[in-house]
């Protein structure tokens, strides 16, 4: 009989360290994918600058003074140089994968300094700075050197010529500044909508709501809400939120309020179930010493269970976070999917997860930059988890 109960404690074992391992490993295997597919594009640029570049045509006067500016040692085999403009171009990699001609160097006295923009009649001061891409140079009597001749034919064909007719530039573009945005704007008006409606409602539940039919079906509907696909709010949120926000505010379509109450109500039940059992597992105790003491029921709720309860609803809190920044289904019906720079919260946009969706749309698709933006997200949830569990501590040690 113990031979025979060693075998089956074996086995137990075995499976629970074999079910293990496999979590371990195919965890493992989708972070190094999403890292060796990712970590190449990620940059602070990508991060603060816009998705969508924005294009110049510089035109110039005729030219009296060159530059007399040699080529700084600074810059690498890769750069060519233009000792008679005072600039420096090389080949690199957008963040979509395509090969563009980057501005590596402009030289304090190039000419560059000095065009205008020929798409705005004001008078301002116009160049081109280190970073822009170069589309192309249009001359007057020879055929236009391309970005995809390459740097060095760039710069040859512009070295021997005394004026151009256009330098046609752009921003880098390709950032997710405005998803970031975006994202921020709906995590903070999605935990207004539903953070106090859910915790409110556990409050009632666990500390004032007879023990009947009533709440025991409102439990069971609660319960059966979190496994609802989201997409079905979605839907929900395409039908009654968007119209509600049409009409009564400045919105003309979907936009981030009717995002973000979508996203509060995928959210109740979990916050209502979170929240309701940290208040199950404040003791007994502390509300009857509450009681003892003079207290009534409401004082012993907020004023008692509530604060020992708080470090639960934190964790809810963050639970309620990260299912806002991995969410997309119902977004993509709720705000849309127009990747914008400027962001108002009675337009479109797109949330990170939603900027994923969007590049993996594409053809062919863009897995570096939908990596790259996976890793910012993970990043975000990870500092946030941090931040939660410190505050939950600090809450912990203070009511303890």
């Amino acid at each position: 009989m113990s031979n025979k109960r060693k075998r089956v404690d074996f086995i137990y074992q075995a499976i629970t360290y074999i079910a293990s391992s496999i979590s371990v490993i195919v965890l493992s295997m989708i972070f190094i994918y999403v890292f060796s597919n990712g970590s190449g594009l990620l940059n602070w640029g990508l991060v603060v600058n816009d998705y969508h570049a924005q294009f110049y045509n510089g035109g110039i006067d005729p030219v009296t003074e060159f530059s007399t500016t040699d080529r700084p040692a600074s810059l690498g085999d890769e750069s060519y140089y233009s000792e008679r403009w005072g600039v420096a171009f090389s080949e690199d990699i957008d963040r979509e994968g395509k090969t563009i001609i980057v501005v590596d160097y402009v030289a304090p006295d190039s000419p560059l300094h000095d065009m205008f923009d020929k798409n705005n009649d004001v008078n301002e001061d116009f160049a081109i700075i280190r970073g822009n891409v170069v589309e192309s140079i249009k001359f007057y009597d020879k055929n236009s050197a391309l970005a995809v001749q390459g740097a060095e034919h760039m710069i040859n064909e512009l070295d021997t010529e005394n004026e151009f007719r256009e330098i046609v530039f752009s921003s880098l573009g390709g950032g997710i500044r405005g998803s970031i945005v975006t994202t921020l704007y709906v995590i903070g008006m999605t935990l207004v909508f539903a953070l106090p409606i859910g915790i409110f409602t556990a409050i009632y539940l666990n500390e004032f709501a007879k023990v009947n039919r009533v709440t025991n079906t409102l439990r069971s509907m609660i319960e059966v809400l979190t496994g609802v696909p989201s997409i079905i709010f979605g839907l929900m949120g395409l039908a009654v939120f968007v119209p509600l926000t049409v009409r009564y505010t400045s919105a003309d379509s979907a936009n981030l309020v009717s995002g973000s109450l979508t996203l509060a109500v995928i959210l109740l039940p979990v916050v209502i179930r979170a929240t309701e059992e940290s208040l199950k597992v404040v003791p007994d105790d502390f509300r009857f010493a509450s009681l003892a003491l003079g207290a009534n029921k409401t004082q012993t709720t907020f004023k008692v269970v509530l604060p020992s309860a708080l470090p639960g609803i934190l964790t809810a809190t963050l639970l309620a976070i990260g299912r806002i920044i991995g969410e997309s289904a119902a977004l993509i019906f709720a705000i849309g999917t127009a990747v914008k720079d400027d962001i108002s919260i009675f337009g479109k946009s797109t949330t990170l997860a939603v900027h994923i969706w969007s590049l993996m749309t594409d053809e062919p698709a863009n897995i570096e930059l939908a990596s790259t933006i996976a890793i910012i997200i993970l990043i975000i949830v990870l500092i946030l988890n941090i931040t939660v569990k410190l505050i939950s501590r600090r809450f912990t040690k203070r009511f303890q």
